[in-house]
């Protein structure tokens, strides 16, 4: 059975769905049938490649809303988030163009890396506030999760996996995916947003069930 997750490293909720879908799997009883795929999108696609921005910057600009008024609502984040064990540091936080990230992570599920290098990811950007748009910056990361360094520097110098993520940003489109994180289940049943983890073992064992039927 698969489950397909579309999310950004700079999505905090997707952070939070991530965990959330985990702790579904813990109390599905299925889970070893289940494989999870992990899709990219981008929340952001014109902000400028290569540049790192402050996130209360970035959000103040975004959004038209002051400093203080991005400070109280990413405070509603993070205390979500510590509810499922997660440090958010939005005040050191550094927004970025994710393309490339997720350029790395296709390379990172060509290598059997993709569940390691997604979590990794995810923490780096918005508990470990790196800058993941300094190259030398994503490349540690990604060595960390066991990828080659040499062969991260070359995808990043060329445009290998491209088409690769604006194929998966296309079908998120196609299913009707407006925002991040996206679930779907066996291309069967889908919702988007942070669910609580009951609506998430539910929506696992409708799937199972309709494809055993």
């Amino acid at each position: 059975m698969q489950v397909e997750v579309w999310s950004d490293v700079v999505c905090p909720w997707c952070y939070i769905g991530k965990r959330r879908l985990e702790r579904a799997l813990e109390e599905f009883e299925h889970a070893g049938r289940v494989r999870v795929l992990w899709r990219s999108f981008q929340l952001d696609p014109s902000f400028p490649e290569g540049v790192g921005e402050p996130v209360y910057d970035a959000l103040a600009r975004k959004t038209g809303s002051s400093r203080e008024q991005v400070r109280a609502m990413t405070g509603q984040v993070t205390q979500v988030a510590a509810e499922e064990g997660l440090d958010y540091d939005f005040a050191g936080g550094v927004m970025v163009n994710t393309f490339d990230v997720h350029r790395v992570l296709h390379l990172a599920r060509e290598r059997g890396l993709e569940e390691r290098a997604h979590e990794r990811f995810m923490r780096a950007q918005l508990v470990q506030a790196r800058d993941l748009s300094d190259a030398d910056t994503l490349v540690e990361v990604a060595t960390e999760v066991g990828l080659e360094g040499r062969e991260v520097r070359g995808v990043l110098a060329g445009s290998e996996y491209a088409e690769s993520v604006r194929a998966d940003v296309a079908a998120a489109r196609e299913l009707g995916a407006t925002g991040v994180p996206f679930f779907v289940m066996e291309r069967a049943f889908g919702f988007s947003g942070v669910q609580p983890v009951e609506v998430f073992v539910a929506a696992l064992d409708k799937a199972y069930r309709a494809g055993r039927g």
